[in-house]
């Protein structure tokens, strides 16, 4: 008799910029079928700005602001947007064997979002899933997912937001105006919504991982046990690190052209130029 599914858990801690991208990727890469489905909790131990596989680096981003403000830019290989990344928010990560997912894809974000779901819900936030892939408060987004097909695994990527720096936010991005910027900014305090502002003693981040990794259990009906990559894994990350490192992939053309900046799956800021 076969006891319940086992999956690892990788609890990293603080990393740098480029080892909280890099960590989920390399495990990817690396995965056999000897290899445990494996969930991730990181933190970035600085800020920086991650962008999504096929954005085009100059077309989305302040370059200069990030570079005077000493903001790394890395590219992910998943999709979605230019987002500001910093310790306020606590990544998780699954690393999986596509079999063990469902088919469909938007059926895999459901999967995903229960057990954040379940964790805010616990901790006095009452988030529900809104797809295709965002988490909401009252119609405000207080977490958004990401899934891709990364070497041999399937991967999906979120995250738990304890507090939110709208005004970099809005600086990060290449506005064509003042007036877009602002609007960005307005924007993004009006629909973002995050643990400080939702619960008058916010859970430390220690104890939001324990509780999301008892929901984890629950949802996926499995075992979690604590382990850190292997050789091989660390071998495959560290080549993932310097990769993600190499600016001439970090400034590779992009195709994707976005119709403006995504605040949430509702919410666009757009710019027109007209005369009159």
């Amino acid at each position: 008799m076969t006891g319940p599914r086992r999956i690892r858990l990788i609890d990293a801690g603080m990393l740098s910029p480029v080892r909280s991208q890099s960590i989920y990727h390399g495990l990817a890469r690396a995965r056999t079928e000897q290899s445990p489905d494996t969930i991730v909790l990181a933190t970035p131990a600085e800020p920086y700005v991650s962008i999504g596989f096929h954005q085009d680096v100059e077309r989305e981003l302040d370059v200069s602001y990030c570079e005077r403000e000493g903001l790394p830019i890395v590219r992910r290989e998943v999709g979605g947007g230019a987002v500001y990344l910093d310790s306020d928010q606590l990544f998780v990560q699954w690393i999986m064997n596509p079999r063990n997912l469902p088919v469909r894809v938007e059926q895999r974000f459901a999967l995903f979002a229960r057990p954040l779901v379940d964790t805010y819900h616990e901790v006095g936030v009452d988030a529900r899933f809104r797809p295709v892939n965002d988490i909401h408060v009252d119609g405000k987004k207080i977490g958004g997912t990401g899934a891709g097909h990364v070497g041999n695994a399937e991967v999906l990527v979120g995250n738990f937001l304890f507090d939110f720096d709208t005004e970099r936010m809005a600086r990060i991005v290449n506005a064509p105006s003042a007036a877009f910027r602002d609007a960005v900014r307005d924007h993004l305090a009006c629909y973002i919504t995050t643990l400080a502002r939702e619960v008058v003693d916010p859970p430390d981040p220690s104890t939001v991982a324990g509780l999301y990794r008892n929901h984890c259990e629950h949802v996926l009906e499995a075992e979690l046990f604590e382990a850190q990559p292997t050789a091989d894994e660390m071998r495959e990350i560290e080549a993932v690190d310097a990769r993600f490192l190499d600016t001439s992939f970090v400034h590779r053309p992009g195709g994707l052209v976005r119709p403006g900046v995504k605040i949430h799956e509702d919410v666009w800021v757009h710019y027109n130029d007209y005369e009159s």
